[in-house]
């Protein structure tokens, strides 16, 4: 790759963008994994709650010395605390989900997500889909159809929990599309950081049943968090030195690792049909992303 090439149109270094996201996808990967054993044997909420402080403490710590009241102030108050709100709804469905289905299923099935926030752009944001990216969203949806066939063996309920959390994924995106006009992305993050913290300690103080974590699951618990927000840290640098348009499609790198990890940690690989339907969703996701960074180029 040339010097020119490597480099972003800001100035920034494109490859070093695609190395963030692939680092970025890979931790989300491992949180998935991580969630599904930890929720298997603790309290959903304790596990989710201790996410949700590490994610708000390591977000204070790391942004609050340089953006000081900026990090929590808002324009729109409400919308942000609804996109919270969305995030917190989405993180309960994804781990009850995760709880029935294997995780590779899981994340196919959540990534419906992107291809709806495309569609419903159009008629609520403005935004124009061009006839690619309908091609692209129908052949991710018959993708995700394939994973869920008769006789595929998934839990139905689990498969449930997850179309749930796609509708909930999909307006916490198109929220956030609406709120980056107006509102800093620290601010969001500490928003949503901050929102989930509090459901979710209170629904651990809530629950009655389940055991207190030895001290290395609690570590475990802990480092879910830490992943969790050098995730974001992690997508956020990318952002920087890469446009979207070349960056979106290694997003789709997080279900060959889902598919991967859960193999190995878990022995649930997935069927021959099923692996033909996430690289289905991979593709479509892949190349809707390609035909809108083409465009935007030839603008």
């Amino acid at each position: 790759m040339s010097e020119q090439a490597a480099r972003g149109a800001g100035g920034g270094n494109a490859l070093k963008g695609v190395i963030f996201v692939v680092l970025a996808t890979l931790t989300f990967a491992v949180a998935d994994v991580l969630t599904k054993h930890l929720t298997a044997i603790y309290a959903l909420g304790l596990v989710i709650a201790v996410r949700y402080l590490v994610n708000l403490g390591l977000l204070a710590a790391i942004m609050g010395p340089k953006q000081g009241r900026g990090l929590w102030r808002t324009n729109r108050t409400a919308l942000v605390m609804l996109r919270g709100l969305c995030l917190s709804a989405a993180t309960l469905t994804m781990v009850l989900a995760l709880r029935r289905l294997p995780v590779a299923e899981t994340v196919a099935i959540i990534y419906l997500a992107p291809f709806a926030v495309m569609l419903l752009s159009g008629p609520l944001l403005g935004e124009r889909v061009s006839v690619w990216g309908w091609v692209g969203a129908v052949f991710g949806f018959a993708g995700v159809v394939l994973i869920l066939r008769p006789g595929g063996g998934l839990d139905p309920v689990g498969v449930g929990f997850a179309l749930i959390n796609a509708c909930f994924a999909t307006a916490y995106h198109l929220l956030t599309r609406v709120l980056t006009r107006t509102e800093t992305m620290t601010s969001m993050l500490f928003h949503t950081a901050l929102i989930g913290a509090v459901i979710f300690a209170l629904l651990a103080a809530a629950e009655t049943q389940g055991s207190w974590p030895s001290r290395a699951d609690f570590v475990l618990m802990l480092l879910l968090g830490a992943l969790a927000m050098g995730g974001h840290l992690l997508f956020t640098a990318a952002y920087a030195e890469a446009p979207a348009g070349l960056l979106a499609p290694v997003n789709y790198l997080h279900l060959v690792w889902a598919a991967i990890l859960g193999g190995l940690v878990f022995n649930h690989w997935p069927a021959a049909l099923s692996v033909l339907g996430m690289a289905m969703v991979v593709a479509a996701g892949a190349f809707t992303a390609w035909r809108a960074h083409v465009s935007q180029r030839s603008a």
